[in-house]
């Protein structure tokens, strides 16, 4: 089996990752993480994802390498991650009593011996509606999981999944960023069949 890296730094995405029981190594992507002018939610979490892919792909032909990357979109503004507690908080009033829908984009490349591109791409996403949410519930749950490092302001793996009142996803891991029902297709297309 060809060896497969995730370009991510993300915990979240590893752990996901390691459902499949399949080897895996990491590697870190230099990419920076902005949108473009103009550019929807929906199209950012792709671009992003097919960035990182390429970016570790280029240093190890032969590879096949995953990236990812998820944006959170209310009303077709794009939600980043707050990485403090204030604009957690301000980010959970926003969604509070919304619907939000996360954009998780997934990449799979490889570039061959001879310099040749095989890449595969997609985007999952989920909706997700908000309790109204009261300061103090806001202010409870930043302390329990301190989600600063997340898009939107929480963990939907953890605590953060009774901030909701509906999911609605064709995927369930999708909504932590790693959508595996697409990344088992995906990696059906280099010949690489999970449980067989």
């Amino acid at each position: 089996m060809p060896k497969l890296i995730l370009a991510s730094g993300s915990p979240y995405k590893a752990a996901l990752l390691q459902r499949l029981m399949l080897p895996f190594s990491i590697e870190h992507p230099n990419v920076e993480e902005y949108a473009i002018k103009n550019e929807a939610p929906r199209q950012t979490a792709e671009r992003l994802a097919v960035e990182k892919a390429r970016c570790v792909a280029q240093n190890n032909n032969g590879s096949i390498v995953i990236g990812a990357d998820q944006v959170a979109d209310l009303d077709g503004h794009p939600i980043n991650k707050p990485q403090s507690h204030t604009l957690a908080f301000k980010q959970l009033k926003q969604q509070s009593g919304n619907n939000v829908v996360f954009h998780s984009g997934l990449a799979l490349v490889r570039y061959t011996s001879n310099g040749t591109l095989e890449q595969f791409s997609g985007v999952s996403s989920t909706k997700v509606t908000f309790r109204n949410l009261q300061d103090s519930t806001i202010e409870s749950y930043l302390r329990a999981e301190t989600p600063y490092d997340c898009a939107g302001s929480f963990k939907a793996e953890g605590l953060g999944i009774s901030l909701f009142t509906n999911i609605e996803s064709s995927d369930p891991t999708s909504l932590i960023g790693l959508p595996l029902i697409d990344l088992c297709t995906l990696l059906a297309k280099f010949n690489i069949n999970i449980n067989q």
